[in-house]
């Protein structure tokens, strides 16, 4: 580890941290405050990193109907566009917040990853990798201020860097400056080794260069995270794995657990990357003690998402939620670095720092 790093600020109570960031997230908000709207917002990840820095939410659009339950326990205020983004204008977005082109603090978005992802097939046809297609159409159509859209780390590796090159000159060709970094989770506060690809662009005519933040703390292991947390029967009870030869060679250190299989997590560590389908017994994220599946519990607190987080559906869907989304935290950081460039351009307040709990 660095020395920089190693000079960074202490998470001391995580669970206490996490509810403190809940109640930021509960707090009023003024008519003045920044705003998003947020594209594939998913249950909410994203959009609880930009409410616990202090922006107002004015549009969510997702079309997975168990993300849109989610979302709607979590966020009773925000309008959502439950539909197939592909049929939704610029236009019609303009009219649902009452703005108008060039008024909007910042457009996010995470257009669906499993088209680049390491974890699957990778293909560069995937149709999936199509849809930052629609996030570009809405970002020349509303003219926000900034925008940010994430996806993982696998864009800018082997024959998908072609993908990223189109993606960079279609953005920057929308009249916006452009950065792009790989930012780990784990140094924003998430208990978690999770590597995503950050697009932050400002639009031209503000002159402002876009700006990415830096590690904040040192990493909290699972030990740290999992702290306090009170599972019931049925808590347990989808958590149980089932006894097959994998899993007990993995268990019993004859079988090294692969990235994206079985994985045992560490007491001292982060955890590994929370993935889609590691809910299922052949993608197992296990316990560090006990020969069983994460508890939704306990995966919400590897994700950053505060105890009080609603999460709807079954198992399999709460975690899927929480594999696809951006972790809270770390998006509360990066939110937080945009409302400090806005606050060049625009009367907004000061951005609140990291350290002030």
């Amino acid at each position: 580890m660095s020395r920089m790093r190693m000079s960074l600020p202490k998470i001391e109570d995580y669970p206490s941290h996490l509810q403190q960031m809940w109640q930021r997230h509960l707090a009023p908000r003024s008519a003045n405050s920044p705003t998003v709207v947020s594209t594939f917002a998913g249950g909410g990840g994203s959009s609880l990193g930009y409410s616990m820095a202090g922006f107002r939410e004015l549009l969510a659009v997702e079309w997975d109907d168990n993300a849109v339950a989610t979302f709607k326990r979590n966020f009773p205020g925000v309008p959502v566009y439950h539909g197939d983004i592909r049929k939704l204008t610029a236009a019609e977005v303009l009219d649902i917040t009452g703005l108008r082109p060039g008024q909007l603090d910042v457009l996010d978005g995470s257009p669906p990853c499993q088209g680049f992802s390491v974890a699957g097939r990778r293909q560069l046809d995937d149709p999936r990798n199509q849809l930052f297609r629609d996030f570009v159409r809405l970002l020349r159509g509303i003219r926000p201020r900034t925008f940010v859209m994430e996806n993982v780390s696998g864009m800018v590796r082997g024959n998908m860097k072609l993908l990223f090159a189109e993606i960079m000159q279609e953005l920057k060709a929308s009249g916006y400056v452009v950065k792009t970094r790989l930012l780990n989770a784990k140094w924003f506060g998430v208990p978690q080794n999770r590597e995503r690809l950050i697009f932050v662009g400002v639009r031209r005519d503000l002159e402002i260069e876009p700006v990415h933040p830096g590690p904040e703390w040192l990493p909290v292991s699972v030990r740290e995270a999992l702290r306090g947390v009170h599972n019931t029967e049925a808590d347990l009870q989808p958590a149980m794995l089932r006894k097959t030869m994998q899993i007990y060679r993995v268990l019993h250190g004859l079988e090294s657990p692969k990235h994206f299989g079985l994985v045992q997590l560490k007491w001292n560590r982060p955890s590994n990357t929370i993935i889609r389908d590691a809910g299922n017994s052949t993608t197992a994220t296990i316990h560090p003690r006990e020969k069983r599946r994460l508890t939704i519990k306990e995966v919400k607190r590897l994700g950053s998402f505060p105890d009080d987080f609603v999460l709807t559906g079954t198992y399999k869907q709460q975690w899927s939620i929480i594999g696809n989304s951006v972790p809270p935290l770390m998006m509360e950081a990066i939110a937080r670095r945009i409302r400090s460039m806005l606050e060049h351009v625009c009367n907004m307040p000061l951005a609140v720092e990291h350290g002030e709990t």
